[in-house]
């Protein structure tokens, strides 16, 4: 489904706004980051679709391949690390602490009551615990009931204590609230509430890096940037760099959720932060949430111009044409969640009243971003039919023609 946003508008990045999350701290977020160990060196490839875009009728198709970030296989690892800096740096004001400091483990011993609690679908647990093990402090991760053993396993390898509970997402962020209030631990949640805001904007302006990689590859602005949903983070990150970027003359922004986790979708018709209508149990388990951050919504209601749905099959199609590759086309080991905006995109161009509503056409230039890779292996394995890693050695020997 889409719903076109009748509060959609085309101004410059409002001041209110570039107070809040900057392309500024964009860039000293992303300077912090090339501190830490977890990343790879460098910018993770954007990769031209030929093919694809003339299946779709568009003039091209970009992909920016976060899967490649780092270990951990997702954007989120640009995210958690930044906050969990800037709330020690608050915590600790005046103790001489730096990023660079944090990243190489020097505080360890300060930190030993300084307890991390998150949260988390899988990565951004992932990334908060990576990033805890790496700068010396506890870190505890509580999980909901639609988690998988396999995602649990993969934070608990990075030394967190992991917390189960039934439920879903949304019960499990109140799970972690509680037991921070009760311990005196500190929340780094990417999703925002009421009284809790400024280590959300950390997490979101870590996105930022993503964006502004964008900026420095393009000989051009796209028109169009298809994005993920969830509870709207990662898309305020993105849209809001590349807001401040062309102001009035930013690219028609598109954010695609699971049609049973539509929280963005229904705030877009409400006007304000709302709830999903659905079970909100998606196989695109990152983005499976059923409260949209209201601090994100701030950043999505005036410049998303549309909001879609897809099914959870539409994301497994997505999954195997980007897996399969092409002649022209480099092969992607893109998860579930990361291929949404492929999968929103791939609909709207089926649909000629949705592809004239959005102005796709044959000169259109789409932007999306790969978020994640296989980072729950045996469930990429069935869902596309082959393991990652036969698809990471496709990519391989594409690249290597």
């Amino acid at each position: 489904m889409l719903y076109l946003n009748p509060r959609a508008s085309r101004v410059p990045y409002p001041a209110e706004l570039q107070d809040i999350m900057s392309m500024a701290r964009a860039s000293e977020s992303r300077a912090w980051l090339m501190q830490w160990d977890g990343l790879r060196e460098g910018s993770t490839p954007l990769r031209d679709l030929p093919d694809l875009a003339a299946s779709l009728g568009v003039q091209s198709v970009q992909m920016k391949d976060e899967a490649l970030r780092s270990p951990l296989g997702s954007f989120k690892a640009l995210g958690a690390p930044i906050a969990l800096v800037r709330q020690i740096l608050r915590t600790f004001e005046g103790r001489g602490f730096t990023a660079q400091t944090l990243f190489a483990g020097a505080h360890s011993d300060a930190l030993a009551g300084f307890t991390a609690i998150s949260a988390t679908d899988g990565n951004h647990g992932r990334a908060l615990a990576a990033a805890a093990q790496r700068i010396g402090c506890p870190c505890v991760i509580v999980l909901h009931a639609h988690v998988s053993e396999e995602r649990e396993q993969a934070i608990a390898a990075y030394g967190a204590q992991i917390v189960r509970i039934a439920g879903n997402y949304d019960a499990s962020v109140t799970e972690a609230a509680a037991l921070a209030e009760r311990h005196g631990w500190h929340v780094i949640s990417d999703t925002s509430y009421e009284g809790y805001e400024a280590i959300p904007r950390d997490v979101m302006q870590g996105y930022g890096t993503i964006a502004a990689e964008v900026v420095e590859a393009l000989a051009a602005p796209p028109t169009h940037v298809f994005l993920q949903g969830g509870v709207g983070g990662l898309a305020a990150g993105v849209v809001s760099y590349l807001w401040e970027r062309w102001g009035a003359q930013r690219p028609t922004f598109v954010v695609v959720e699971p049609v049973q986790a539509d929280c963005l979708f229904q705030s877009a018709i409400a006007g304000q932060p709302a709830q999903a209508t659905g079970t909100v149990d998606s196989v695109m388990a990152g983005l499976a949430c059923g409260e949209t951050s209201p601090l994100a919504w701030r950043f999505l209601q005036t410049s998303v111009d549309g909001f879609m749905t897809v099914s959870d099959a539409q994301a497994v199609d997505a999954m195997r044409r980007l897996a399969q590759g092409s002649e022209n086309d480099a092969p992607f080991v893109a998860g579930e969640s990361g291929v949404a905006g492929l999968a929103g995109l791939m609909a709207a161009a089926a649909s000629p009243e949705k592809a004239s509503a959005l102005g796709l056409n044959a000169g259109s230039r789409v932007l999306l971003i790969n978020t994640e890779g296989a980072t729950a292996p045996s469930v990429y394995a069935e869902l596309v039919g082959e393991t990652a890693e036969v698809v990471a050695d496709r990519q391989r020997a594409w690249l290597s023609r």
